[in-house]
């Protein structure tokens, strides 16, 4: 593991870029679970520990003393049975309002709608202006692709069909999320694009999880360096894909880097860190976008590692990748 804040030798020899000093310091003082490795036979105690140490607030939490209006409903998937999605918008403000519609994070293993909402009402709610739909997907192990993305679209499905009940304009869509969330965003693009669905009018890819094959430089540059590496990475995609992992089976709605036509896409915001598994897959995938016509903006944050700005909000690298998403949502939106 990375003992400093200086350029070290990777696990086979690479040279790996240096973390900014203030995320640095926030990892080193997280300790070594900041950098604990997911293992197949270690998943389960994981989820549990996630869940234990990310408890979903009531929705009175999430309305913190009146600031926000927050609902929850209940919405139909294809098979009959139902998805659960989370909305949240600043209270007393009229009309319709602009809508994040956010996939949250957790390597599709963890996480949950709620625990995301506190900071995305704080972060843009507030600010812009804007409304947030957050989507309990099912995750895997226990529901396995396409299950999560089938519950993202059904979500998205009924948000731009009941834009009325909701208060919000579905042609002012953004698709967002975050490490897993943000491959399920892309994900949900290209399969709304496919199947004639919802029009976003952007998609903010995070620190996308978009590959599965493992194969970039960065992935195996960042073996046993960052905060989520290529083994953490694997053991999650073996859980979303169970026997396909591994194999040409595995279609661009499961890993978005394996599409062959970007085409045709929402404009798409995508950050990563210079110190991050995912930054070669990224990259790739906002050149893809241009090769195909599309518009990209590409931020890749120098010395960070993935979920910096969760580990060091205060950092000014943190502050800074928060203002750049922050200014491209208010152009995108028009907020």
């Amino acid at each position: 593991m990375t003992k400093g804040l200086g350029t070290v030798a990777g696990s086979a020899g690479w040279r790996v870029p240096p973390l900014d000093p203030q995320v640095g310091a926030a990892v080193a003082a997280a300790g070594a679970g900041a950098r604990e490795v997911l293992t197949p036979e270690g998943l389960a105690a994981w989820q549990r520990r996630d869940a234990a140490a990310r408890p979903r607030p009531t929705l009175d939490r999430l309305r913190d003393g009146g600031r926000f209006e927050v609902a929850q409903w209940r919405v139909p998937r294809a098979d009959g049975s139902e998805v659960t999605l989370v909305s949240g918008r600043p209270a007393g403000v009229h009309g319709a309002l602009p809508l994040l519609y956010y996939v949250h994070g957790g390597g599709m293993v963890t996480g949950n709608a709620w625990s995301v909402l506190p900071r995305l009402l704080r972060s843009w709610a507030l600010p812009l202006g804007l409304a947030v739909v957050s989507v309990e997907y099912r995750l895997a192990p226990g529901t396995r692709f396409p299950g999560a993305l089938e519950d993202c679209y059904a979500g998205l499905a009924w948000a731009a069909g009941h834009a009325d009940e909701l208060g919000v304009d579905a042609r002012r869509l953004v698709l967002g999320g975050k490490s897993a969330g943000g491959g399920l965003a892309a994900a949900l693009a290209l399969l709304a694009r496919d199947r004639g669905g919802p029009a976003p009018t952007g998609q903010l890819l995070l620190s996308p999880m978009l590959d599965d094959r493992g194969e970039t430089f960065s992935s195996h540059q960042m073996a046993g360096h960052d905060t989520w590496d290529r083994a953490s990475n694997a053991t999650a995609w073996r859980a979303v894909l169970g026997e396909r992992y591994g194999t040409a089976d595995v279609p661009p709605y499961a890993a978005p880097a394996r599409a062959t036509d970007l085409s045709g896409l929402p404009a798409a915001y995508v950050d990563v860190g210079s110190a991050e598994t995912f930054r070669d897959e990224a990259v790739a995938y906002a050149d893809a976008i241009w090769r195909a016509g599309g518009e990209a903006e590409l931020h890749v944050w120098p010395g960070a590692c993935h979920g910096f700005d969760t580990l060091a909000p205060h950092a000014a690298l943190s502050r800074d990748a928060h203002a750049a998403r922050t200014a491209w949502l208010r152009r995108v939106l028009g907020a």
